[in-house]
Order: C-alpha cells, then sequence, then structure tokens
C-alpha cells in the first residue's frame, strides 16, 4: 500500500485532511513521481494529480519542486543513518555489528517505496542543496561506524574515519548492484557474503588492549 493509499484509508469520506496528513500525502506522490521519472522530467501538474489536489494545495505546503525534492531527500536520509545508528547498538558483538549495517542497507535499498534511487541515483546532483544532503548521509553514516571502530581498535579518528567510509561505501554499492540484479542473490546469502568479505578486512585490527580481534 502506497502512502496516498494509506492516507486515503484512513480518511473519512467529505472531511478534509490535517495540515501534517496532507503534507505527509504530497510527499508520497511527490515520492512515486520523482521515483518513476527523475527530478528533471517531473512536473508539479503530476504530483499534484498523483495526489489527487489542485496545484494550488500542493503550492501551499510546497513553494516549488525543488522544495518537494528536498524534503523528500530530509526524510529518507534521516532514515538511512537512523538505521544504521540502531544496527550498531542492536550488539555489542562485532561481527554482528557488521552484518546488521550491512543489512541496514540492503533493507533500505529493498523499500518498495525505492526512496534511495532520490538519495543515492539522483539526476540533481549537481544542485548543492541535493549534493549537501547526500554528502550528510554518507558522512553521518561513516561518522556512527567510525565511532565503533576507534573506541574498539584504538585507531585514531583519522584512521577509523577511512575504515568506515570504506565499509559503508561497500555496504551502500553492493546493496545497490544486488538490487539491481533483480535480487539473483537470495537477500540472507547476499548480507552473509558482504558481511565475510567485511569482516576478514575489519578483523584483522586487534581490539583495543588486545593483541587480536576476534
Amino acid at each position: 500500500m502506497t502512502a496516498i493509499e494509506q492516507t486515503e484509508a484512513v480518511r473519512p469520506r467529505g472531511t478534509r485532511l490535517p495540515r501534517r496528513a496532507r503534507r505527509n500525502q504530497l510527499l508520497g506522490a511527490a515520492q512515486e513521481v520523482f521515483v518513476a521519472q527523475g527530478y528533471h522530467s517531473a512536473a508539479m501538474d503530476d504530483i499534484a494529480e498523483r495526489a489527487g489536489v489542485s496545484k494550488p494545495v500542493l503550492y501551499q505546503h510546497f513553494p516549488g519542486k525543488l522544495d518537494l525534492y528536498l524534503a523528500l531527500l530530509d526524510q529518507h536520509c534521516e532514515a538511512l543513518i537512523q538505521s544504521v545508528r540502531q544496527a550498531l547498538a542492536s550488539t555489542t558483538d562485532n561481527k554482528q555489528r557488521v552484518r546488521a549495517t550491512m543489512d541496514a542497507y540492503f533493507a533500505y535499498v529493498e523499500d518498495d517505496g525505492g526512496a534511495f534511487r532520490l538519495v543515492f541515483e539522483s539526476d540533481l546532483t549537481n544542485e548543492p542543496a541535493v549534493r549537501e544532503r547526500v554528502d550528510k548521509v554518507t558522512n553521518e553514516c561513516a561518522e556512527a561506524i567510525c565511532d565503533v571502530i576507534a573506541e574498539d581498535t584504538g585507531l585514531s579518528r583519522a584512521e577509523s574515519m577511512l575504515l568506515a567510509s570504506g565499509l559503508g561505501g561497500l555496504a551502500q554499492v553492493v546493496a545497490r548492484s544486488w538490487l539491481h540484479s533483480d535480487r539473483s542473490v537470495p537477500r540472507d546469502q547476499a548480507v552473509q557474503l558482504l558481511t565475510s568479505l567485511a569482516w576478514r578486512g575489519i578483523a584483522g585490527f586487534p581490539l583495543h588492549g588486545t593483541e587480536q580481534h576476534h
């Protein structure tokens, strides 16, 4: 069920949507149009039609197409950041942390709404406000991973950040590749393969105060 269908399902006939619910409905419609058509091909007319509202109603909430796009980016970038943080906090077993983090990226790209395309496959990356948000999600996910690496290994912040950026980039690129291959490998198996690869690398750095990283 799409965001629009969910909104319509809970709205009694003949009632006016509260402002927050209307905003969410418009964002849901915009997401469907942007994912299907890309930013440049999408039109505010398309979004208003998909949401079942007039253009004046759409403009009451969002002054322009870019405002809509940036609102979606803010929402979905934050969703990935929180997902990665939750994965890292879900266990103190570092191998399971790696698996949970890899799986967070796979879950993100597999979401039916296709929001990851707006973040990682945008046709608007030359727009500074978009680039700023894409850089933010990449950096904040890496920072979260970096915190764990630095604490557990005793490596410097700069060294830990390099490793964290590598792990985050690996997870994001492979998850997208997996999706574009029509999930040719079952998700659990794909996550396990990637976890094995990543763990063989990160496990080579001893836990702080020990000689080996188990």
